[in-house]
């Protein structure tokens, strides 16, 4: 069973995550508005779309990740740790929809290209935009690195193409105010592909999670030698993973000694559940008990 420390940690930074991005995203949206309503710019349009779907995935993510620390219950006896994976793919929808509209309306721009009016504007709202999103990202990355948690992964992801957007949305503008008025249409429809495949990633990794992706061979290596230190057990097979939330579940077969008895060897599969808790605070262990010469003839 996982330790409460470790669940309480795991609770906290992802309460603190999403609820940084909800309100990063909604002054954003704020500024981006306003920057917009002044400039009339296709890219910050694109931008300002971009902020909105941030709130929207941001808002599933606020209350998602918070339905899925529940403990289990009697209907969800492995916890609701996959709410997390859902929510990744609604995150890689809304991205994708507003991509699609921002190529459409760039398209548009493009056919009908005009000047953009006061872009010193669209510049000070894009700078905002760039330093609140950097704070975003480096609070989600100590939080990821904390939790792993695949619906922090996906929020970082787009998160971090919004700092490149940025980045991009201050070249376009500038390049408009010299005069290349179709400029801002053509970043856009970039922003937009870009924005398609942050999507691509995050529904990938996010539909691993929830077809119970086997984790990385090296957990699994890790596992295997965390197993056959324990004196008594001969060996270990059919080693088994997959993440659900904050958990990872793990179940193998333990080989014992033929003449254990009952009584021991719960004792000993009772250590070595606790070796591997002790290192992968966040693993829910289910072990079988083989006889060694069973496995044998096998």
């Amino acid at each position: 069973m996982q330790s409460n420390q470790h669940i309480q940690h795991y609770s906290f930074w992802v309460r603190l995550a999403t609820s940084l991005a909800l309100i990063i995203a909604g002054s954003m949206i704020l500024v981006k508005m306003w920057a917009w309503y002044q400039t009339d710019s296709a890219t910050m349009l694109a931008s300002l779309s971009d902020s909105i779907f941030d709130v929207a995935a941001s808002v599933i993510n606020f209350f998602v990740i918070r339905y899925a620390l529940m403990p289990a219950d009697d209907d969800h006896r492995f916890g609701h740790g996959k709410a997390e994976s859902l929510a990744g793919l609604a995150q890689a929808a809304f991205i994708l929809g507003s991509a699609l509209l921002l190529i459409f309306h760039s398209l548009e721009r493009i056919k009908n290209p005009h000047p953009v009016s006061r872009p010193e504007l669209a510049i000070y709202a894009t700078l905002f935009s760039v330093v609140v999103t950097l704070l975003l990202v480096i609070v989600q990355r100590i939080a990821i690195k904390k939790t792993q948690s695949v619906a922090l992964k996906a929020d970082s992801m787009h998160y971090q193409s919004d700092l490149l957007m940025n980045l991009a949305v201050l070249v376009a503008i500038g390049m408009t105010m010299t005069g290349y008025s179709s400029v801002d249409g053509w970043f856009a429809i970039g922003i937009a592909l870009y924005l398609v495949w942050g999507a691509r990633e995050i529904a990938m990794e996010s539909a691993a999670a929830l077809m119970d992706k086997e984790l990385p061979s090296e957990f699994t290596l890790q596992i295997e030698q965390i197993v056959k230190q324990h004196p008594l057990v001969y060996g270990v097979h059919d080693i088994r993973t997959r993440q659900s939330g904050a958990t990872k579940f793990v179940q193998f077969h333990l080989e014992l000694n033929d003449n254990m008895s009952l009584f021991d060897a719960h004792r000993v599969s009772d250590k070595v559940e606790a070796d591997i808790v002790a290192a992968v605070p966040e693993a829910d262990v289910l072990i079988h008990q083989d006889p060694i010469s069973v496995v044998n003839k096998g």
